[in-house]
């Protein structure tokens, strides 16, 4: 099973403390400093959407956002163009997109990232529809994967069970994870 257009969404450790305003002027300095590796173009302000997409830095390969789906703020990462390489070579790419982000965004006021958890989207519901039989066949591709990123700590993997959604899964690592480890874990 290929995975494409793989979604990551590293969640902010403490939301109220966050100004989502502020992030319209560091989202278009990252246009300005060509700050990832992929092409920026635009930021959106959705903040009046209640539990909706927050700020959007709209790029032609990735998306970056700080979205507050289902009242749970973080990084959201969107890879929209397809990536060459195995669905290990795909994972890692956009968990490392996000992370280095994070990263980016840790030195703003009240911005901290919980590392031990993650979401995991599927953006693509014909190559990856959400149903046990996808999990079953990426499976052992997953557990490789989490098992490097969290340095061999014990992962959970939970699908989203309602088959009108995007394949999701949230994952959990038992222990406490710092966006800077992860990245090494990655290296």
């Amino acid at each position: 099973m290929e995975l494409q257009h793989v979604n990551v969404k590293f969640f902010v450790a403490d939301p109220q403390a966050v100004d989502l305003e502020l992030f319209l002027s560091v989202f278009n300095g990252w246009i300005q400093q060509t700050a990832t590796e992929e092409l920026l173009i635009d930021v959106a302000d959705y903040r009046h959407v209640p539990a909706g997409p927050g700020i959007i830095l709209i790029g032609h390969e990735a998306n970056y956002s700080l979205d507050n789906e289902a009242n749970r703020l973080g990084l959201l990462y969107n890879r929209k163009a397809p990536v060459a390489g195995s669905n290990r070579d795909r994972l890692r790419q956009a968990v490392r997109a996000a992370l280095l982000a994070a990263q980016r965004l840790s030195d703003k006021p009240g911005l901290r990232f919980e590392g031990g958890g993650l979401q995991l989207v599927i953006n693509d519901r014909l190559l990856a529809p959400n149903s046990a039989e996808t999990l079953n066949a990426c499976q052992p591709e997953l557990t490789a994967f989490f098992d490097t990123l969290y340095g061999g700590a014990r992962c959970t993997l939970e699908r989203r069970p309602d088959p009108r959604e995007r394949f999701t899964l949230e994952v959990r690592a038992e222990g406490d994870f710092e966006v800077g480890a992860l990245l090494r874990n990655m290296s």
